[in-house]
């Protein structure tokens, strides 16, 4: 069983330094100042590979919260209006569909892409996915990406 993902707030002053050099590191290419991950880990003092074990654990609160892109992927029974049951879940958390990719169905069961902007969540998205996986005739549901 896979465990949930949880986020905290936590003061800044309270992190290892290697948390508080990775976001150096972001805001650094974020600006062009460096041009490479190797050149601005090595400005901040850490390494690569330091950078990259870390780099999707932090995040600005507000980076975190706003203007994500979610690729949710499900399997779905061939039923007339689920496909719009779940489009209505998504639309009840404030989530806006970008993008939507759906297969024919094969002995009864489609699949369906969606990529939702996360921009006007409201709620947080595993309780967005807790829901819409509890609909009648999903057979899987899974993030595949996330913008981050």
């Amino acid at each position: 069983m896979k465990e949930e993902q949880n986020f905290y707030i936590v003061d800044k002053s309270v992190l290892p330094e290697v948390f508080l050099k990775v976001m150096e590191v972001k805001k650094l290419l974020e600006s062009g100042k460096e041009r490479t991950v190797q050149d601005a880990a090595v400005k901040v003092g850490i390494s690569r590979s330091a950078f990259y074990k870390y780099r999707e654990a932090i995040f600005p609160l507000y980076e975190n919260t706003r203007g994500k892109t979610v690729t949710i992927s499900m399997n779905l029974d061939h039923t007339p209006g689920l496909l719009s049951s779940v489009l209505n879940g998504v639309a009840m958390y404030g989530a806006n569909v970008l993008t939507i990719n759906q297969t024919i169905p094969i002995n009864g069961i489609a699949n369906v892409t969606l990529t939702i902007e996360t921009n006007e969540l409201l709620g947080d998205l595993a309780g967005m996915m807790k829901k819409i996986k509890t609909t009648e005739g999903i057979q899987s549901l899974k993030i595949i990406a996330r913008e981050s």
